[in-house]
């Protein structure tokens, strides 16, 4: 049976050939691909779209039909599913390096595949990315984080 980090990798692998297909076509219209996840129980795609001046539901529907018409074509994931196509809102995901570049200064919420320091579930002020690392200074303690060791961050809104 798979660990939990190999069946995680894995699913980067599916994502970042579904991000190859669409990110093209999306950029060529003034959108940046943010994140895409599969829910397998519900059989759910969904992709979080943003640009500068912010994303609207004319957008996402217009998003919508050019990512239907694209999957028509190459038929990336097998049998029926919903897609659904959203801005990142103020919980914006983080999935990229430079995500972590873009927002150091940030609170983010982040969860690790393996532990580190005995935890996996950190919630601090992103200080950036140094060397392919994560650093994050959460409850007043520096974590030096493997990028690669992220399986999932978010932003906390700040209001």
């Amino acid at each position: 049976m798979p660990t939990f980090a190999f069946m995680v990798m894995e699913k980067r692998v599916q994502t970042d050939r579904l991000r190859a297909l669409v990110e093209p076509a999306l950029a060529h219209l003034g959108f940046e691909v943010v994140d895409i996840e599969f829910v397998s129980g519900q059989k759910t795609l969904r992709i979080y779209i943003d640009r500068p001046q912010g994303v609207d539901v004319d957008d996402c529907a217009r998003v919508s039909r050019q990512v239907s018409a694209l999957f028509d074509v190459e038929d990336p994931i097998p049998g029926q599913y919903t897609l659904e196509i959203s801005s990142p809102g103020l919980d914006r995901p983080l999935v990229r390096p430079g995500d972590f570049a873009r927002f150091a200064g940030s609170l983010v919420k982040l969860k690790t595949m393996l532990p580190v320091d005995g935890r996996r579930n950190f919630q601090g002020r992103l200080v950036g990315l140094i060397d392919g690392r994560v650093i994050l200074k959460a409850d007043e303690t520096r974590y030096d984080l493997a990028f690669e060791n992220i399986e999932k961050a978010r932003l906390v809104p700040e209001l």
